[in-house]
């Protein structure tokens, strides 16, 4: 059974309101003919086929009220009962005669726009035969005067095609701006979908280069070991002892972050408060950049959870190695808390970005002139739409690079405050 999407379900609604709308235009309709034309109609025959739409478009209304999608199916039945209900009360006011008779057109019209063209043909067959068999058969018009029935006709003609083009154009102008809007978010879902598809590529070289770096990086650790004790005995070696101990220092850096990589993949969560965490990141970035003028600005808000520390620990650790790469003489870092996001600046003194380069800038990994592999901000910009975040780029101030990330804080779950003492206080019996 075919199914249709949210678009579905406002159409639903929309005839609903049509048809509400449809029901007062009959019930004044049948007052002013009645009352000012002289035209004695039927009542009860239409009063009970009135009474019976508003039964049904009270259903509809039910309907309307759940959130599950309709079918084109349903739809079909929806349409097809008001061609029924415009056929039982154009029988019992004239048949092809009556000037309402062309509201068949809008009700066909509407059709066509929520329906598939299969489905469409039977309402329109059905149409033509309900006016097939109201010229054949129908009840004529009881009139006083019937020498003004060509005056009469000409000014229902009038209000039946203003009525027409009402309702052709407000209900199909709704459905083309419906539909265009679905286009554009399905447009979107398959950019969203091509750059997913695009990180996890590249997380998957990723992990298989991690794996493969794990026993060069044991050998060089084992080594540069081997070579500060024999420094300690050694006059020779002795004047290289500090640049061994930043060598086993940057191992140890390649080491950790080998382990969050096997950690993230075992560990769901990685909740953690902001300000925190942010200390820790820093003096690991400070570890793996010891020649860059680094500089926190301001201090962490307090209070403010993040719900994937890992995460953001990878996109500012890009971010702020581009800075790095840039400008060693100054790298600035600031964190802040607005409106439930978590907002962090990265500044640098460098060149800035080229203007070559802005349109593609996180869509795509592009080639990089200062070291990189030109993959970093396509993942950290991929990263940031994950977490429902978003990373803008702009000129710093004199020049450099102004980089921002902004973030949903997480919402701080309930015991959490105590789960934190009671870490701290097992930290420090520990201790």
């Amino acid at each position: 059974m075919h199914r249709i999407s949210n678009t579905g379900r406002v159409n639903l609604g929309h005839l609903f309101w049509l048809r509400c709308l449809a029901i007062i235009g009959q019930l004044v309709t049948i007052s002013v003919v009645q009352i000012f034309f002289g035209v004695h109609l039927p009542l009860p025959a239409m009063l009970m086929v009135i009474a019976l739409e508003v039964v049904f478009n009270a259903l509809t209304w039910i309907r309307v009220a759940r959130a599950r999608p309709e079918t084109n199916f349903e739809l079909l039945g929806q349409l097809w009962v008001d061609l029924a209900a415009l056929s039982a009360l154009l029988f019992l006011s004239g048949g092809t005669t009556n000037p309402f008779v062309s509201l068949y057109l809008p009700s066909l019209a509407i059709a066509a726009a929520v329906l598939p063209w299969h489905l469409m043909v039977w309402l329109a067959v059905f149409a033509v035969c309900c006016y097939a068999a109201l010229g054949f058969d129908s009840i004529p018009l009881n009139m006083d005067n019937p020498a003004n029935l060509f005056d009469y006709y000409r000014a229902g003609m009038w209000v039946n095609f203003m009525v027409s083009v009402g309702l052709i154009a407000w209900f199909v102008a709704r459905m083309s701006n419906g539909l265009r809007l679905r286009d554009a978010a399905l447009a979107e879902a398959q950019q969203r979908l091509l750059r997913d598809e695009r990180a996890v590529a590249l997380g998957v070289q990723a992990a298989t280069v991690a794996h493969e770096m794990g026993t060069p990086l044991s050998t060089i650790a084992m080594l540069s070991e081997e070579l500060r004790d024999a420094a300690r005995s050694d006059s020779g070696l002795a004047p290289y002892s500090a640049d061994l101990e930043l060598l086993e220092q940057q191992m140890a850096l390649c080491t950790s972050a080998l382990a969050r990589l096997r950690s993230r993949a075992l560990v769901a969560s990685h909740r953690q408060t902001l300000d925190e965490w942010l200390e820790s990141f820093a003096v690991q970035w400070r570890l793996r950049h010891p020649h860059v003028k680094f500089e926190r600005i301001g201090t962490a808000p307090t209070g403010v959870w993040l719900d994937d520390t890992v995460a953001v620990s990878q996109i500012l650790t890009i971010l702020l190695d581009n800075a790095a790469r840039a400008s060693r003489d100054r790298v600035t870092l600031a964190a802040s808390s607005v409106n439930g996001k978590v907002e962090f600046e990265v500044c640098d003194s460098g060149p800035g970005i080229p203007p070559s380069l802005r349109a593609t800038l996180g869509s795509m990994p592009v080639g990089s002139t200062q070291g990189g592999h030109g993959v970093g901000l396509y993942l950290a910009f991929t990263a940031a739409a994950r977490l429902g975040g978003e990373i803008e780029l702009a000129d710093g101030k004199p020049h450099g690079t102004r980089a921002v990330l902004r973030l949903p804080a997480a919402k701080e779950e309930a015991g959490a405050g105590h789960a934190a003492s009671d870490s701290t206080d097992t930290r420090e019996k520990n201790t």
